[in-house]
Formats: C-alpha cells, sequence, structure tokens
C-alpha cells in the first residue's frame, strides 16, 4: 500500500507492508526512492516485520523544500515519520544516505529504534577514502525523476548539484556520538567501499552493540551486486539482534 501522506504539513511519500512482526524502516540511498529496493531489500524483512518505507523530501516522489538534502532536516523528517506513522520505535534499514540517517536518529532520539542495519554508511565526510564520484546522470534518472517526482524534470540537476556538495561537508559525526548508540547496530559495506576500511572499522567498534559484515567483491553497491548474500547477513541479524555469545570475545563480552 502507498501513496501520499500528510506529515507535518507536506506531502511525503510512504509505503506500508503487511504486518507480519515488529515495524521495520527502510531508508533509501540519496536521490534514490523506495520502490528501488523493493528487490533488494525487501526479502530480507518483508515476512518477518512491519515494513514501512518513504520518499524523503526531494527524492523519489516526495517533492522539495529549502534545505531538504541536509541530513539534520532528513534526521528531523524520520523522526516525525516514526512519531506520527510508525508510531513508536523501529528496527531502521538504511543504505548509503539512508544508514546515515538512521545513525543520526539513534544518536538524538534512542526511544525510537529497535536496531540499525546501516549499509554502506560513514559517519563523517573526511573518511579516508576517494571523493564521491560525479556520477553522471543518466537518461534513465532523468525518465525516473520527470515520471515520478511532484518537482518539475529540469529541477533534478539542482537537486544533484546540493547533495554533492553537502557530501563534501556532511555528515559530522565523531566517535564520541557514535559511542552513544545504545541499540544492535549491523554496520555492512563491501570490501572496495567509497571510504576507507579503517573508517568502517571505526564506526563498528565505537558502537558499543556494533556488529561488522564485509562482503567480498563488492562496492558501495552491495546490497545490488551480491543481494541474495546481504539478505542472508541482514534477515540473520534481524532474527536474533541479542548480544551475540562467542567461543573467543575480544571487543565484546560475552552476557
Amino acid at each position: 500500500m502507498s501513496s501520499h501522506i500528510n506529515l507535518r504539513g507536506h506531502q511525503v511519500w510512504s509505503s506500508e507492508w503487511a504486518n507480519n512482526g515488529e515495524p521495520l524502516v527502510l531508508l533509501h540511498g540519496g536521490m534514490s526512492a523506495t520502490e528501488n529496493w523493493d528487490t533488494y531489500l525487501l526479502p530480507a524483512c518483508e515476512s518477518t516485520h512491519h515494513v514501512f518505507g518513504y520518499d524523503r523530501t526531494g527524492q523519489g516522489r516526495t517533492g522539495d523544500q529549502l534545505g531538504s538534502f541536509h541530513f539534520d532536516f532528513q534526521t528531523r523528517e524520520a523522526i516525525a515519520y516514526l512519531e506520527d506513522i510508525v508510531k513508536g520505535p523501529a528496527h531502521l534499514v538504511g543504505w548509503s544516505d539512508g544508514g546515515i540517517i538512521a545513525l543520526m536518529v539513534a544518536i538524538a532520539r534512542p526511544d525510537l529504534v529497535k536496531s540499525i542495519v546501516a549499509i554502506g554508511a560513514n559517519f563523517h565526510f573526511n573518511n579516508g577514502g576517494i571523493p564521491i564520484p560525479d556520477w553522471p546522470i543518466t537518461e534513465e534518472d532523468r525518465i525516473e525523476h520527470a515520471t515520478r517526482s511532484p518537482d518539475a524534470p529540469e529541477a533534478l540537476d539542482g537537486k544533484v548539484a546540493r547533495l554533492r556538495a553537502i557530501w563534501k561537508s556532511e555528515p559530522t559525526m565523531t566517535l564520541a556520538d557514535l559511542s552513544r548508540i545504545q541499540c544492535p547496530t549491523l554496520v555492512l559495506v563491501g570490501d572496495d567501499e567509497l571510504f576507507s576500511l579503517e573508517h568502517t572499522t571505526a564506526l563498528y567498534e565505537s558502537i558499543p552493540q556494533g556488529q561488522l559484515a564485509v562482503i567480498p567483491g563488492t562496492s558501495h553497491f552491495v546490497i545490488k551486486e551480491k543481494p541474495e548474500l546481504t539478505q542472508v547477513v541482514i534477515r540473520e541479524f534481524l532474527a536474533n539482534t541479542a548480544a551475540p555469545i562467542t567461543r573467543a570475545p575480544v571487543r565484546r563480552t560475552n552476557p
């Protein structure tokens, strides 16, 4: 079930699937849309959770607003969605910008987050990797934007330029910020990410209940490149978010 909803005065495109368990919110990547991830993320959680998703302001089928691509704006929007639509805490599964937002929501409102799966997410723009490439706007991108967005077709170029500028200065989370995330968190990346593995390790090690998955032979688009393997890892994490019990714990303590 998908439709526009009134989220605190703004028309936001929202999707909701069957109630098969605890609430879970899918958070798409930058300049993407919830429906782009139906094939790749939904199979990991649709049969076990009550899944929600929404297109963030200025993206997908949701119209633009002033300042909409800044992470603080998107974090406030996610909190509003959890409060008004989900009506309580949920598991958050986000890719790229969506993963960043999940982390920021958990820092700002820990009461609204049961667990996090952060896929291909960096916590700081200075991430030890390469500058985010200026991927070209394809004809497919233009068709999707013209078909979905209530904004003018020519607005796409400006949106992409704004987002690329923001990626050069945001996000700005610190290790101390990350240490405040108390929920179980799976940090999942490809082994050839845009940012360094050291950055990813710092993210994982800073979160008290962090777990780390590095998928071999993949990039920032890990969920598209090895969807079956990625879904298995996510599904197993969500099936049991209790603290892991291992034979030789080093960074964590067995319960």
